[in-house]
């Protein structure tokens, strides 16, 4: 029995993190936002423009911070320990307070797979290669050298992902849009560079997405080569040599280009791993948190007062994570209900 205004620990202030915190203010509840970066916002903060709209990353932030002003927030802070107590959960913060609550949402959201461990695409090898997470940077600040001016770009789907042997046999979800998106927005800045897509299948499901993908390739001349990238070497002039098949023509391909973007896939964070086995919180076999049900209850943990948020169970697009976020914090709502 819950007899004062309750306390949710919410772990992650990314979009989910921040949405999440937002609504369980406004249903009468006190979230406390803790974030391990020294400021909020998680890899929104480091995208420039969100598909389907191309809207500004920084306007969905905006809202979001403006939304959470006034909630207690911790940032530049870890977590050093989490217990459970008999009516809710201790967290000791790294800044030495311990933090008393009720329930813990997660929205620990996701990584990026570390593109270097593909020694085959020449991350962090060969100077010209680059991953979704640098472009962005790139267009962000325009400060990275390596892009330069050039005239031929090539983008590499599933890096990391869909892939047994790198441990990470799921689909990332949004990898194939990110690369349009960002093959378009290359195109708009150099628009007479030749851009090219080398993928597996495009898993385009969303919302004007396959408005993406023909403007992409009817309005803008963007190549899409079916087939895996077999080979990345360096040409004397330090440029970079992609070899393919295109499986549709049953043809080699081999282009010479002036940047390759790696579209690193999604894995989970292995902080949300470990809080979760420190409070008896499963791990799925995808390294993904563990969901009670994977139809009524994704944000919903085995556990009475855990709840999930966003990629932490998964790869979300950002209305997805918006959703569960606001979905979390009514099921919040809910589990107080029982309890009062």
């Amino acid at each position: 029995m819950v007899n004062r205004t309750p306390v949710i620990a919410v772990i992650g202030a990314g979009i989910a993190g921040l949405e999440a915190a937002r609504q369980l203010s406004g249903l009468g509840y006190e979230p406390v936002l803790i974030e391990k970066a020294p400021a909020v916002g998680g890899h929104v903060a480091e995208w420039n423009r969100l598909f389907p709209d191309m809207a500004p990353a920084a306007d969905l932030l905006q809202s979001l911070e403006a939304g959470t002003s006034g909630i207690r927030t911790h940032v530049d802070t870890e977590i050093a320990s989490l217990g459970r107590l008999k009516d809710g959960y201790s967290l000791i913060l790294s800044n030495g307070e311990t933090l008393l609550c009720d329930a813990v949402l997660f929205a620990t959201g996701f990584h990026l797979f570390d593109a270097s461990r593909k020694e085959e695409y020449g991350y962090g090898i060969y100077d010209r290669v680059i991953t979704n997470r640098d472009l962005e940077q790139w267009f962000n600040t325009r400060h990275d050298p390596r892009v330069g001016k050039p005239k031929a770009v090539g983008f590499v789907h599933c890096v990391g992902s869909r892939d047994v042997k790198a441990g990470n046999k799921q689909c990332s979800k949004v990898c194939c849009i990110t690369a349009i998106k960002e093959a378009i927005e290359i195109k708009e800045e150099f628009p007479d560079a030749e851009v090219y897509c080398f993928y597996m299948d495009l898993r385009l499901f969303g919302k004007k997405y396959e408005d993406f993908y023909i403007r992409a390739q009817r309005d803008l001349g963007i190549h899409f080569i079916r087939g895996r990238v077999s080979e990345v070497g360096e040409a004397i002039d330090g440029r970079v040599v992609v070899k393919a098949e295109d499986t549709l023509s049953g043809k080699p391909v081999k282009v010479t280009l002036d940047l390759l973007v790696l579209m690193a896939g999604i894995v989970c964070n292995p902080d949300a791993q470990h809080y979760a086995r420190e409070l008896g919180v499963a791990v799925d076999e995808d390294g993904f948190l563990k969901s009670r049900d994977n139809l009524g209850a994704v944000i919903e943990s085995s556990r009475p007062g855990v709840f999930f948020a966003g990629a932490c169970t998964g790869a979300k697009t950002v209305p997805e994570t918006l959703a569960e976020a606001r979905s979390a914090a009514l099921a919040i709502h809910q589990y107080f209900n029982k309890r009062r």
